[in-house]
């Protein structure tokens, strides 16, 4: 199976690419920095040098070719300002979910947020990024060409993973390690399904 990751040297995307590594998949992950591309390479990924923020859908849609699953794991992260929150957190989600429709990849996971909604409310960085991916996820549900599961974690952490996740449509909140997030999507690639 071949998967490709958007933001492919996240936190959550390096994870998830030794574990698809791991079990004989094939994982490119899509990175803006050349710089980043020997690690992913360390991990058993094909890194994929290209800049979301600038792409077109086809430029994007070219390298989803022959994909069986794509996974959004791209963020501004938490050092960014309102406009990325904008740029990554929601048009480069939309533009990857366009872009695999255009290449024909109907598994399609969105890492987003707890608390995400599109009517999220406030100015402030952190309500920008709800919104935003609130935007994101709203988009990806309207696109019948793909099988989407929108996955939205709690907060990240560094810690150990647990192999504990509960998959609902509404829990409590808490932090999640990022070990058991990428376990999760690996799991997820191979399950198509509609899901938010």
């Amino acid at each position: 199976m071949r998967i490709v990751i958007a933001g492919g040297h996240g936190q959550i995307a390096l994870r998830l690419e030794r574990l698809l590594a791991a079990r004989g998949d094939e994982a490119a992950g899509i990175i803006r920095k050349p710089e980043q591309a020997d690690e992913l390479r360390r991990l058993g990924a094909e890194p994929v040098v290209l800049d979301l923020e600038s792409a077109s859908v086809e430029e994007v849609a070219e390298r989803l070719e022959g994909a069986d699953a794509a996974v959004f794991a791209a963020g501004a992260g938490p050092g960014s300002g309102v406009g990325r929150k904008e740029t990554v957190d929601r048009a480069a989600a939309v533009l990857f979910a366009d872009a695999a429709v255009r290449a024909g990849v109907r598994r399609f996971v969105i890492v987003s947020s707890m608390g995400a909604d599109p009517a999220h409310r406030g100015d402030e960085v952190f309500d920008v990024y709800l919104r935003a991916k609130g935007e994101a996820d709203a988009y990806v549900r309207g696109l019948d060409a793909l099988d989407w599961t929108v996955l939205r974690p709690g907060r990240l952490t560094d810690d150990a993973g647990t192999g504990l996740i509960r998959l609902e449509a509404h829990t409590g909140s808490g932090p999640i390690p990022r070990d058991d997030v990428a376990a999760v999507l690996a799991e997820l690639v191979d399950s198509p399904r509609r899901r938010a």
